[in-house]
């Protein structure tokens, strides 16, 4: 067995990565952990004059990269199992990103049409207006449909691993090898299925998306986003979408995230040990009109969603809806006490938001959540006993 070695961290197992990729000893003050470093402006070599002002690869100005930033791509880049990394301001900055710098006017682009409200509202209102950017909604679970909806200006496939807020899985093979039939790229946001539960690049992704505020953070504290892939593909947004439109992460934020993605895969463990039991609590209720989650063999990708993500689990976002009209939704949630009504994912504490059976989005999702409208739920890492115990005297006082 090799000797492992925190310097190179293809040596070391996932968990030994999450502590030791993208932190170095500090030099000045001899810290184990890499500090801090609120600073704008670094010093200059004492002949600036072939400096690139527009490089990212060392520390100039924090417009072009941090020292934070700079630790907190290499770390995830590690654990994601890809060549680069660049770190953004938030997870909407790291989708904008890679359509800014990888689409230009005229392109065509499939997208998934269950997708994050932000990624649905650019490809129907922004880009289209704004670039002439055509986009083709498609259900990315239906391979013939995807094959279908394929133009020769076709530059983009964006999908989801697992379907925000439908719990909808791809086959990201799958897709992959069509897209690149066609000579597309491939763009999957994984912010519901972070490593070690998945790598989208290890089954032909070419960019994968992070929003990094979920669980890579895990605290509910810090917002950032990251895209992950070849250096030839991140090289470019880098210098075109943070360095000349700006939206680079707070060195802070940054420290927040690397801080927090320590502690991933001991957190995510318990993630997704704790949904499938409040899942299947949640679907022997006959209060429960229905729970969407891939972990229920009811759902109707399922047997995909056990062969994709090799058994590691099935997220831990779901959805559901009490049997009622909206008020009783609202009521039912209400009735919670220890489970937060907020938006997000991934943090310490379980959230959950009612979301009504209305918007454009609506006419793609299956017919139960346009009936009973839905329960968008993250669990968190409390108790699981005490999910299930808030859940169910929040259900016995509903229909009480």
């Amino acid at each position: 067995m090799a000797r492992p070695d925190n310097h190179d961290p293809s040596t070391l197992g996932f968990s030994s990565r999450a502590v030791h990729a993208g932190n170095s000893i500090d030099k000045g003050s001899g810290a184990i952990r890499t500090p801090i470093v609120m600073a704008n402006s670094y010093a200059l070599p004492d002949d600036p004059s072939q400096v690139s002002w527009s490089g990212t690869e060392i520390p100039l100005y924090t417009r072009n990269s941090g020292a934070n930033q700079i630790a907190l791509q290499h770390k995830l880049a590690s654990l994601e199992g890809a060549e680069d990394a660049v770190v953004l301001a938030s997870g909407v900055a790291a989708l904008h990103a890679v359509f800014f710098t990888h689409l230009e006017s005229g392109d065509h682009v499939l997208i998934a049409d269950v997708t994050y409200e932000a990624t649905f509202r650019l490809f129907t209102e922004l880009l289209p207006r704004k670039y002439g950017i055509e986009a083709t909604f498609v259900d990315a679970s239906d391979l013939d449909s995807v094959r279908a909806a394929l133009r020769p200006n076709t530059r983009l496939v964006h999908i989801e691993a697992i379907a925000n807020p439908t719990t909808k899985v791809t086959d990201i093979g799958a897709v992959a090898e069509i897209a690149h039939a066609a000579g597309a790229l491939v763009v999957v946001d994984s912010t519901f299925t972070p490593p070690p539960l998945y790598r989208p690049l290890s089954e032909g992704a070419d960019l994968v998306v992070h929003s990094l505020t979920k669980y890579y953070n895990g605290h509910g504290d810090a917002m950032g986003g990251a895209v992950l892939g070849a250096k030839a593909l991140i090289d470019p947004i880098k210098t075109d979408a943070m360095v000349d439109v700006g939206g680079v992460i707070s060195p802070f934020n940054a420290w927040l995230i690397s801080r927090g993605s320590i502690t991933l895969p001991l957190r995510m463990a318990r993630h997704l040990e704790s949904a499938a039991q409040v899942a299947e609590f949640l679907d022997r209720d006959e209060r429960v009109a229905y729970v969407a989650y891939p972990g229920l063999t009811s759902h109707p990708q399922h047997e995909l969603a056990t062969r994709q993500f090799g058994g590691r689990g099935y997220g831990a976002m779901m959805a559901f809806a009490v049997r009622g009209d909206p008020d009783t939704q609202n009521r039912f949630v209400s009735y919670l006490r220890m489970i937060t009504s907020a938006v997000s994912l991934g943090h310490d504490e379980s959230l959950i938001v009612h979301v009504g059976t209305s918007g454009p989005r609506v006419k793609h999702y299956p017919e139960e959540f346009r009936t009973w409208g839905h329960l968008r739920f993250s669990i968190g890492l409390e108790d699981p006993d005490d999910i299930v115990a808030d859940l169910a005297a929040a259900l016995d006082a509903t229909f009480t």
